[in-house]
């Protein structure tokens, strides 16, 4: 048995809760938990935050079952800036750990999105053990097919994928009405290489950093 109190924390790095269902993190207790994730569940069924919610509660009841102490609570980032959001749950966690005073953490995640938080919360509290939930489903073309689907309506992937494919086939056409047809696959071929530096580089979250910074 684990002396101190644990704390069963849920992190939705995406802040699909807030941007689903309207519910402001952090969530704290038991019941404000099951609300929370019954709240996502009717917005979005299928999201993947609510199977790790309702994970994140049942090992909370296994722990209260064999006489420990612990709290379970939610705590949830940004839907489209990772760097905000990451800053927004070191600040959220730094509360919950002042209100409710664990002294170890088990930390409940939907997919490895949510684990590059695993330092920010290790520099705040030590984590005794990483859950990892995973839904089983058939290995198909149509779930193949409605993945990619679900994915591409979400803005903050669609922005990803369909602006640079824009951009690239509006430079094209342009080129080529203007008469430089071999100038507009170099143009073409030019803009993706500089975007993809752009996006491997990682200098999207850097220049959005310092704009938050300046204002």
């Amino acid at each position: 048995m684990t002396e101190g109190r644990t704390l069963v924390l849920s992190v939705d790095r995406d802040d699909d809760i807030g941007w689903k269902a309207k519910i402001e993190s952090p969530v704290i207790g038991r019941e404000e938990c099951l609300k929370a994730a019954d709240g996502l569940a009717l917005a979005d069924p299928e999201d993947s935050d609510v199977n790790a919610i309702f994970s994140a509660v049942k090992i909370y009841d296994e722990l209260i079952a064999k006489g420990e102490e612990a709290v379970v609570a939610v705590i949830a980032g940004n839907h489209l800036h990772m760097i905000e959001g990451d800053r927004k749950i070191a600040a959220t966690l730094d509360d919950v750990i002042k209100d409710t005073k664990p002294t170890n953490c088990i930390l409940v995640s939907d997919g490895a999105e949510d684990e590059y938080v695993i330092p920010i919360i290790q520099s705040r509290i030590p984590v005794a053990s990483i859950r990892r939930v995973i839904v089983s489903q058939m290995p198909n073309l149509e779930g193949t097919y409605y993945i990619l689907k679900k994915l591409l309506d979400d803005p903050k992937v669609s922005r990803v994928v369909f602006v640079p494919l824009g951009l690239a086939m509006l430079l094209y056409a342009s080129a080529f009405i203007l008469g430089y047809p071999g100038t507009a696959t170099i143009i073409v071929i030019g803009v993706i290489g500089m975007y993809l530096l752009y996006k491997g580089f990682g200098l999207d979250e850097f220049i959005h950093g310092i704009i938050n910074a300046l204002r």
